[in-house]
């Protein structure tokens, strides 16, 4: 939800500052600059301390940040678009770690029959998130201004960040886990050790890079998650506005219009995991279970285009909770991973592949801003520009 602030605080704070669609979509991107280049060392950095101590700072810092762009505008010595980009920058760094740690937490607690759908209901959880705080910023962006909609979701950031320091430990640590459930996840392949302290920090092997990267593979898995991550980025960015703009809502009506694409992108992406995971269970192949499950995810959400053709709300949000459920459906490219990435490397091998995923949170809001800029805001070969990521 961190991400889709800026989103609810654009129409409000460019009607107060003024902002091109070009502005917007390069302070859209800073999030995108920083996540990408913190990923192999958020990864490297998990691998060395695990994933409790980096995670727990990590949404600490977010949430600081966030919060710090309700006053950017009261520093008159640095414009505001400068402060926005510095501050979202700052932002992706601080969660690039995020979705790595989140990998890393899966192999380390669950067997590998129920990774799918334990990494599809994190993945997930983006949109659920979204379903509980879109309508809350888009509520506060219309009746409290836009400083309200960063300050209380860092404030809410905060009281995340408490919890999961309650709450999550790995398996070897755990104070609430049995000695029934940690033996039966252990022997059908958690690798519930992979956060133990070492007697010696491991140390990080940048060498491991260029094997990584030289995997024909996993080459093609980042290509896939590149285009995959386009739509969320889309979600998580623009559409809010084009809600607003393009089809005339208000602030508060995008904010919850906005609920309903998170809702089916939540359940199509825990639907996707558990069809994974059966398949597999069943006797599939597992790299078939995987294909088959992403690819017709792939093909639901090709469905975005239809809003083209199009002006009923009604049918628009209907064809954008389709496409929203399939890419949902489709993003199983983090249990993917927990089955290909090497044992010693879970989280530089993760970051790497977040890496390219999230290339796409750089080009997709610059790309749709040069489109609107250019085109006189023409919404149409924005979505189409969505669209093709899902063919590629």
């Amino acid at each position: 939800a961190s991400r889709a602030t800026f989103s609810f605080a654009t129409v409000p704070l460019q009607k107060e500052i003024g902002l091109t669609p070009v502005e917007i979509g390069y302070i859209f991107s800073a999030f995108g600059w920083s996540y990408v280049a913190g990923q192999i060392p958020g990864g490297a950095l998990l691998d060395r301390y695990g994933s409790r101590p980096i995670y727990l700072w990590s949404i600490t810092l977010w949430s600081v940040f966030t919060a710090l762009q309700a006053f950017v505008s009261w520093i008159s010595v640095i414009p505001v678009m400068i402060s926005l980009f510095l501050l979202r920058l700052l932002l992706g760094a601080s969660e690039s770690p995020s979705f790595p740690a989140n990998a890393r937490i899966v192999a380390n607690w669950f067997p590998h029959s129920e990774r799918g759908t334990a990494s599809a209901i994190f993945n997930a959880s983006q949109y659920f998130s979204l379903v509980a705080f879109a309508p809350l910023m888009g509520w506060l962006a219309q009746n409290y201004g836009w400083r309200s909609v960063f300050l209380w979701m860092g404030i809410i950031g905060l009281f995340g960040a408490a919890l999961f320091w309650l709450v999550v430990d790995s398996p070897a640590r755990h104070k609430w886990i049995s000695r029934r459930e940690y033996d039966h996840i252990e022997k059908n392949g958690a690798l519930v050790n992979l956060d133990r302290p070492a007697a010696a920090p491991q140390t990080i092997r940048w060498s491991s890079v260029g094997q990584l990267l030289g995997n024909r593979m996993l080459l093609g898995i980042y290509l896939a998650q590149y285009c995959i991550t386009a739509l969320t980025y889309f979600y998580a960015t623009w559409f809010p506005i084009y809600l607003i703009k393009a089809r005339g809502m208000s602030l508060t009506g995008a904010g919850f219009a906005s609920a309903g694409p998170a809702i089916a992108g939540f359940v199509g992406g825990v639907l996707g995991g558990v069809l994974s995971d059966l398949l597999l269970k069943k006797g599939v192949p597992l790299s078939r279970s995987r294909k088959t499950v992403i690819l017709l995810g792939l093909v639901i959400s090709c469905a975005i285009l239809l809003c083209n053709y199009t002006d009923s709300q009604a049918l628009i949000m209907l064809f954008m909770s389709i496409a929203f459920f399939g890419k949902g459906v489709a993003a199983l490219g983090w249990a993917v991973m927990s089955d290909a990435a090497p044992r010693e490397a879970t989280g530089l091998s993760g970051s790497i592949f977040n890496l390219f995923g999230n290339a796409a949170g750089i080009f997709t809001p610059i790309g749709i801003g040069y489109i609107l800029a250019s085109t006189g805001n023409n919404w149409d070969l924005a979505l189409v520009f969505v669209f093709a990521h899902s063919i590629i």
